[in-house]
């Protein structure tokens, strides 16, 4: 399980076929490498990914390796990864962690496709700096468990949704999360790794359950 708050911005440095089917990546990171175990669970951009090899770089921090499966690959946006992409990183809770954001458990639902962004300058938003609002469309069958003033996770980042009209929702992003983030790099067009919030689709199917006399 996951919270949504990123805890460092890693980059892709590799991307190889792997046993047919799978994607072996590559990340580079700032976490210590001593911290890490083989089988390690680290949402790396949205999907929670297991890592399968570890080491530490000599001008410090640390590599690994993680492999995306078919599921993977067709639910996501890491089949389009390419080098140098920049990757938002959480590591897996502990117990007795901060829960700072909401319960993440980085098993992406679909891609969302952002149609908009308008930024407010940093004059209109405030002795802070810049913040900029976001207008996405979320995939076929994922708007329903979007609700106003709810959570989800976008690139493995917790933020909350202002604004729902059917298929579209906006999420507003103040300047620490443009600035700690992959996303103030974010424009109109680009596909993002939505997960919509574990308990609204619970609601939502105890709702359906219900319906059905079961």
């Amino acid at each position: 399980m996951f919270t949504g708050i990123v805890t460092d911005v890693g980059e892709l440095v590799a991307v190889e076929d792997h046993q047919g089917s799978l994607k072996r990546l590559r990340v580079h990171s700032a976490y210590d490498a001593a911290t890490i175990e083989m089988g390690a669970s680290i949402a790396t951009g949205g999907p929670c990914l297991t890592v399968t090899g570890f080491g530490p770089r000599p001008e410090g921090g640390c590599w690994y390796t993680v492999d995306a499966a078919a599921e993977t690959l067709a639910r996501t946006t890491v089949g389009a990864w390419q080098v140098g992409r920049r990757l938002n990183l959480e590591r897996s809770l502990k117990i007795g962690d901060e829960l700072g954001g909401h319960l993440v458990s980085g098993h992406v639902d679909g891609v969302a496709e952002i149609v908009a962004r308008d930024d407010v300058t940093s004059e209109e938003g405030g002795a802070w700096g810049p913040t900029a609002r976001f207008t996405l469309r979320a995939p076929k069958g994922l708007a329903k468990f979007i609700a106003e003033k709810g959570s989800v996770a976008l690139d493995g980042v917790s933020l909350t949704v202002n604004s729902v009209e059917r298929d579209l929702f906006t999420v507003f992003l103040i300047p620490h999360t443009l600035e700690v983030t992959t996303l103030g790099g974010w424009k109109a067009g680009d596909r993002i790794n939505l997960e919509v919030d574990q308990m609204a689709r619970y609601a939502a199917r105890l709702a359906e359950a219900r319906e059905q006399g079961y």
